[in-house]
């Protein structure tokens, strides 16, 4: 097995190494909307839930040359986004806004997504997912590395919105309805798969 330090590999290095291992990863389609009220749309798959009690999610979004992201950027000063999840019907959308265009211009217009308004919070949120969270900010960290920064974002999710044709009947979430789309490494992506199960140890 060969043993590889981190600190021998340039940034770009170790963000291949990093996401062609760790897969997949879940993609967080994020809106926020600025102070001028531009409405943002992008995505990150550095990307996770970390608590039930209280429900959080964890973004990680690099700078771009030393500069926060427009999510970033939005999220600190207003305090609100909503993430949605990526599946294979909107995954072609979700690439689109990645698209680096200026703060003053909306990848929600540009790629033709239709907003739909939040129940508890002042972003809009995208109907074509059948699946987000409305979030505030809980916590904004920044880790600084050899080559840039990177900002960390933690939202409370403060309310849930989920289409009826990915519930079963027990009411739960059913992820071969769902759909979803995990990104790995480069410009590969990967649905579902095969589901299996294995019972926990009691």
């Amino acid at each position: 097995m060969k043993a590889i330090d981190p600190a021998s590999l340039s940034k770009k290095e170790n963000y291949a190494f990093l996401t062609q291992t760790i897969v997949p990863r879940p993609i967080a389609f994020v809106t926020t909307l600025s102070k001028d009220g531009v409405l943002n749309a992008a995505p990150f798959s550095y990307f996770n839930v970390v608590s039930a009690d209280p429900p959080l999610l964890m973004i990680s979004i690099g700078k771009r040359g030393g500069d926060k992201k427009d999510t970033s950027r939005n999220i600190v000063e207003t305090g609100s986004f909503v993430v949605h999840v990526t599946d294979e019907a909107n995954v072609e959308e979700m690439n689109a806004t990645a698209a680096n265009l200026p703060p003053d211009e909306s990848e929600v217009e540009r790629v033709g997504l239709t907003p739909v308004e939040s129940t508890v919070i002042d972003v809009p949120g995208l109907k074509e997912a059948r699946v987000r969270f409305e979030c505030k900010l809980e916590k904004h960290m920044t880790f600084t590395g050899n080559e840039g920064e990177t900002d960390v974002i933690f939202g409370r999710i403060l309310h849930y919105h989920v289409a009826d044709e990915v519930m079963g009947e027990s009411g739960k979430v059913e992820a071969d309805k769902l759909k979803p789309v995990a990104r790995l490494g480069g410009k590969e992506y990967a649905p579902l798969g095969e589901i299996f199960t294995i019972d926990r140890p009691k």
